[in-house]
């Protein structure tokens, strides 16, 4: 069945109206900010849900997740009508319509390991530059690391700091 694309304003009167709304963002994104009554199903764990056949709308934080996965997005909803959220929650936000904001959550992880990333790979280049050129190792070290996340698709950096203490909270 075709996935149908709904502006904000649209999919919010299809909730109203009874449609499901189904967050495919990570459960650190959901636990910092939600539509209320979205319900978080990640992409990871698509092949595990189950509609009851009615309408459900599809969102993540930017719309650029749900339009890559448009086709499992509507494989996932069975025999009932799919949307997606255009523009997702980020548009959702922009027109106003309410969202539950809780900034007591940690970051989402990959901004995390963005920023720690880029930290460690700056301060390789500085102390390369300014105290031994052996520092520029610490920037090749984490270069490697984040070519061999995006190829194997496991992030050692994230699992470090998914067990931090800072990160507890998400899962509680």
């Amino acid at each position: 069945m075709p996935i149908t694309t709904l502006s904000p304003a649209q999919a919010r009167a299809k909730v109203q109206d009874g449609a499901r709304l189904v967050d495919i963002r990570s459960p650190d994104e959901h636990a910092r900010e939600r539509i209320p009554g979205a319900v978080n199903v990640p992409l990871d764990k698509l092949p595990t849900f189950t509609c009851d056949g009615g309408p459900v709308v599809f969102h993540c934080r930017s719309g650029m997740r749900t339009g890559n996965a448009a086709q499992d997005l509507a494989r996932a909803a069975g025999d009932g009508p799919a949307f997606i959220l255009e523009g997702g929650l980020d548009a959702w936000r922009r027109e106003g319509h309410p969202t539950l904001a809780d900034k007591t959550q940690p970051l989402e992880i990959m901004r995390q390991v963005q920023i720690a990333a880029g930290t460690l790979v700056l301060a390789g280049v500085l102390l390369g530059l300014f105290v031994a050129p052996a520092f520029l190792g610490l920037s090749a070290f984490v270069g490697a690391g984040l070519a061999f996340a995006g190829i194997s698709g496991w992030c050692g950096m994230a699992q470090l700091l998914r067990v931090m203490p800072w990160n507890r909270r998400a899962g509680a």
